[in-house]
Formats: structure tokens, C-alpha cells, sequence
């Protein structure tokens, strides 16, 4: 296998990638993780295989074409963007806005403005426009000179954010006086009503989560404190919450740890100003996902001991059985449970990536 440098792997990744559009699948509500998960396995060394690996994820579900363009929105007047947020007919108009003034601008000065005025609508199609931004964000971080390619990513990943934003009731007031771990199990988890069940009914809920017991109770839970202690905390609780949900489908809660920790990514080119509403917000998503997507939190503290006795493989080895599992959530979540771990070594991070691996389906190979 050749040895491709992360630049050289990621750049190619997105030219085989130009013609994606920004979402997959029959119901066109599928996000496009081919490029996050390019940028992921580069990252993790592997940037000889990030070519074959983009050519199996293209072809294993067909994407929607890239979104047309219909009339410009004007960045500074905000009569013209605010009424564009969350209109998914826009993307490619925000695709637009943003190429224009990544060209006239640096992007970190483009990232700066546009951060707190994405911020409220974090949600976005389950935090997919701010993970794409983030992993675009890693790869302009890694050049001095980024390519036309990168910089186009950055703008596609905020322009997915914008024509996703997705704004969820209440507000997170960081007053409380407990901390992660107890404000999440404090939280009471509510029963599925809906006799249909599956997917949708989940979604249902996660559309208007002022309506769950706890949602109140959850945005003023928390108490302030370093943001990036938060972070881990945040990571870590969340690693344990996927352990003790072995019944429910596998992937939406990835979300709860793979956004903060694609949040924390992004923190270093922000404003310390923006650091704190950054951790609200991310709270105020990843209580919606849990009070939406889980039932019941019987398992869950059972889970979290098994693993700090368990015989947990090293993530040098998690990161190889991810390559060849080859998922797109499988590779982004052991990439960020092995940054996280980093900072805090705790054993929830690696079992929670051993049971994402046995979960979630492999990707189905492309022929060579």
C-alpha cells in the first residue's frame, strides 16, 4: 500500500467527491459522511486507503446531485439570510454565499462570523452540518495554504448547517448546580408511545422535545465550568449512554459524542467569548437526543461497570478493525473516542467503540 500524506489523501478524496450532493438515499434525509469520513481515516494514518474507501461509500447508496442555485443571499443584511436558515431548497445558495466570501475573505474570519449565528440551530440534521464544518476546519488547520478544494468543503459543510438549521425550544442557562454526569441521570426518560415504533416515531420526538418530560429540568441543569473540561465530560457520559442502549438502533447516539468532540476541533480558532455558548448548545442538542431517543436508563450504569472491568482492546488496534469494518460512523466515532481518550483516559471510550463495531453493518466493498 502506498504511503498518501493526509493533504494528498483528503484533496483527492474530495475531487472524487465534487458531485455529491448533500444528502443520500430514497428519502433524501440521509447525510453524506463521505467526506467527513475521508478526512477521519486520513487523519488516522491510513491515507492510502482513503481512495478505495470513497469509491465503496459512493457507490453503496446513491446520493442526491449537488443542489442548484436559485438567488443570492445577502451575508449582511440579515433579512436575506435569516429567512434562508433551515430552508433546505436554499443549500445551494448558502453553498454559494459561503464560496464568495471564503475567496474574499480568510476563512477564519468567515468561521467567526457565521459561528454564533449558526450556533442556535446546532441540531441540524443531527448535528451533521456542525461535524462536516468541523472536520473541514481540522483539514484547513493542517496547511498553510489551503487548496480551492478545502476551502470549498468548509463552505459546503457551513452551507449544510445553514439549510439544515434546526432550532430547538428553550434555552440552556448553564445555572444549575450538579454536574455531567449527574444532570444526565437525572433526567427522566420517557416511555415510546407510539405503536408504530421504529425510526420515525423517535424523530418525531426529537422534532418537538419540549413536549418530554425533563425538558425543562435539563436546560437548567448544568453548572458552569471550564469549557473544555465540559467537553470530556460531555464525550465520556455520552460513551456511556451508547454502552447501555443495546437495543436501540446504533446510530444516533454517536452523534452525542462525535459533536462535542468535532466542537472541540473548532474552539481554538473561535473567540474565548464563544466557547461557553458553544457547550450550551451542544447540551441543549445532546439532551434532546437523549430525552428523544432513549426509553429507559436501566442499563446503562450496568454497562459503564462492565467496561472499567473489562479487557479492553488498545486503540491502535480499534482504529485498524475500523478501517477494514470500513462504516463511515464506525471510522468518525473511533477517530473521536481516541482523541477524547487522549485527554481522558477512561474506559468508557474504548468500549463504546468495541460495541459501535459490533452493532453497526460493515460497509459493503467495491469490487477491485
Amino acid at each position: 500500500m502506498p504511503v498518501i500524506g493526509y493533504t494528498d489523501a483528503l484533496n483527492d478524496a474530495l475531487e472524487r467527491m465534487q458531485d455529491l450532493g448533500y444528502e443520500r438515499g430514497a428519502q433524501g434525509d440521509l447525510t453524506n459522511h463521505g467526506p467527513m469520513g475521508a478526512e477521519a481515516l486520513a487523519l488516522l494514518g491510513h491515507g492510502g486507503e482513503v481512495a478505495a474507501w470513497v469509491e465503496s461509500y459512493r457507490t453503496a447508496m446513491p446520493h442526491h446531485e449537488v443542489p442548484a442555485r436559485s438567488r443570492p443571499i445577502d451575508p449582511a443584511d440579515a433579512s436575506s439570510w435569516r429567512p434562508a436558515l433551515g430552508d433546505f431548497s436554499r443549500a445551494g445558495d448558502w453553498e454559494q454565499l459561503f464560496e464568495r466570501e471564503l475567496a474574499q475573505r480568510p476563512w477564519r474570519e468567515v468561521l467567526i462570523e457565521w459561528w454564533p449565528r449558526l450556533l442556535p440551530g446546532l441540531l441540524s440534521q443531527l448535528t451533521h452540518g456542525l461535524i462536516r464544518t468541523a472536520h473541514a476546519v481540522r483539514s484547513l488547520t493542517a496547511t498553510e495554504r489551503p487548496t480551492r478544494l478545502q476551502l470549498v468543503e468548509l463552505s459546503r459543510g457551513l452551507a449544510y448547517w445553514a439549510a439544515r438549521f434546526a432550532h430547538l425550544p428553550g434555552e440552556v442557562r448553564m445555572r444549575g448546580t450538579i454536574g455531567m454526569g449527574a444532570a444526565i441521570a437525572a433526567l427522566p426518560r420517557t416511555p415510546l408511545d407510539d405503536a408504530r415504533g421504529g425510526r420515525a416515531a423517535y424523530g418525531r420526538r426529537l422534532a418537538d422535545p419540549g413536549q418530554l418530560a425533563g425538558w425543562e429540568q435539563a436546560l437548567d441543569a448544568l453548572t458552569p465550568a471550564h469549557t473544555q473540561w465540559l467537553l470530556s465530560e460531555l464525550t465520556c457520559e455520552f460513551a456511556g449512554v451508547y454502552l447501555g442502549q443495546r437495543k436501540l438502533f446504533p446510530v444516533p447516539l454517536i452523534h452525542a459524542v462525535t459533536a462535542p468532540a468535532a466542537a472541540r476541533l473548532v474552539l481554538p480558532q473561535l473567540p474565548e467569548e464563544l466557547h461557553l455558548p458553544t457547550l450550551a448548545a451542544l447540551w441543549h442538542v445532546n439532551s434532546a437526543i437523549l430525552l428523544a431517543f432513549t426509553a429507559d436508563r436501566a442499563a446503562e450504569d450496568g454497562a459503564v461497570r462492565e467496561a472499567a472491568e473489562a479487557q479492553l482492546p488498545p486503540f491502535g488496534e480499534l482504529v485498524a478493525r475500523a478501517v477494514e469494518h470500513g462504516d463511515e460512523h464506525v471510522i468518525k466515532f473511533t477517530e473521536a473516542c481516541a482523541r477524547e481518550y487522549a485527554l481522558r483516559p477512561d474506559p468508557r471510550y474504548p468500549a463504546a467503540v468495541v460495541a459501535a463495531q459490533q452493532r453497526i453493518k460493515p460497509l459493503r466493498r467495491t469490487a477491485s
